[in-house]
C-alpha cells in the first residue's frame, strides 16, 4: 500500500521531528516547504519566496510519488483544508492512500524556524478540522 502521510501543526509542534519516526530507508521520502530556505546547513527564510518553496515542496512529493516511494511525508503548517488540496488530488491520481496528522505541542518544544507569536496565533485562529 502506497501512503501519503500529511503532518499538520502549528510551528513548534514536533512535525518535523514526527516525520523522522517513519524511518529514512530507501523506501521513504520527507519534505517541508521549510527545506526550501536552508542554505549550507543554516535556515535563512525569506518570506517574499514561500509560494516558491510550496511549489517546490510539492514537486518534491510528485516526484518521491512518480517514483512509486511506498510512503511519502509532507510536514507544513496546513492550517486550512486548500492547503492540503492538491496534495489530496496528486495521491488520487497516482494511487496513495492519505493520512492526515496533526501534531499538537503536548511537549513544550521550540519554534525552532523563529516564527513570531502573533503569526502562531493567526494560525491558531485559522487551523481547520475537519471530521
Amino acid at each position: 500500500m502506497k501512503q501519503l502521510i500529511l503532518l499538520r501543526g502549528l510551528p513548534g509542534s514536533g512535525k518535523s521531528t514526527a516525520a523522522k519516526l517513519f524511518g529514512g530507508a530507501r523506501w521513504y521520502a520527507h519534505y517541508e516547504a521549510d527545506m526550501y530556505f536552508m542554505q549550507d546547513g543554516e535556515y535563512k527564510f525569506d518570506p517574499t519566496k514561500l509560494r516558491d518553496a510550496h511549489a517546490w515542496c510539492f514537486s518534491q512529493i510528485e516526484k518521491a510519488m512518480i517514483d512509486e516511494l511506498p510512503t511519502v511525508i509532507v510536514s507544513n503548517t496546513f492550517t486550512q483544508q486548500w492547503e492540503m488540496d492538491s496534495y489530496y488530488e496528486l495521491a488520487e491520481k497516482l494511487g496513495y492512500q492519505v493520512f492526515s496528522l496533526i501534531v499538537e505541542n503536548r511537549h513544550e518544544g521550540v519554534n525552532v524556524h523563529g516564527c513570531p507569536e502573533d503569526k502562531i496565533e493567526q494560525m491558531r485562529n485559522r487551523f481547520e478540522i475537519k471530521l
